[in-house]
């Protein structure tokens, strides 16, 4: 794999064109909105991602420019039961199909299964990653098995409980006279 010098400013067409997978690794930090991300600041934690071009045919057989894009991470996230940090292994793998211009991607995005995105002679590869990095962390992320006990109880010890309600009905139901 070649290690990729500057993912901020990638062009396309040398990527989708190249047979060598491109391979990055930068900070969690270089990553604004996914650093916001885990429990507590991991500004030194590893990001890793892959961009593999190529070149395959479209609909109408002429070939178009396609990237294939994972990454990696390991977070240390919120647990939504216990409220303790836990590690959260972040990961995805997409495909996108690069068109010429915008329109000819807003018109082919709803017609197609494949993102289609338009193509770049400085293309920032980061931001699309963490785009994905982001869709792929989990909405509620837990322990398999927390580690302390949780308290599955809402009440406290010294809660005293109202007397219930009477029923609405109760005082007509003493008004009520019995047939004879």
């Amino acid at each position: 794999m070649t290690r990729l010098t500057h993912p901020r400013s990638v062009s396309i067409a040398e990527l989708t064109r190249s047979t060598t997978p491109w391979q990055g690794q930068s900070l969690l930090a270089d990553f604004e909105r996914l650093s916001l991300e885990p429990a507590h600041p991991q500004p030194e934690v590893r990001v890793d991602f892959q961009a593999h071009g190529s070149q395959r045919p479209d609909a109408s057989g002429a070939l178009a420019p396609w990237l294939r894009l994972q990454g990696q991470v390991r977070l240390s996230l919120l647990c939504q039961r216990c409220l303790a940090p836990v590690e959260v292994d972040v990961v995805f793998d997409r495909e996108f199909r690069f068109v010429a211009t915008e329109e000819e991607a807003q018109a082919q995005d709803d017609e197609s299964e494949e993102d289609v995105l338009v193509s770049s002679p400085h293309f920032d590869l980061l931001a699309l990653a963490e785009d994905e990095f982001l869709m792929a962390v989990p909405g509620a992320s837990k322990h398999a098995k927390c580690p302390q006990d949780l308290p599955f109880s809402a009440a406290d010890a010294d809660f005293e409980a109202d007397e219930p309600a009477p029923h609405p009905f109760a005082k007509l139901a003493q008004l009520k006279t019995p047939k004879s």
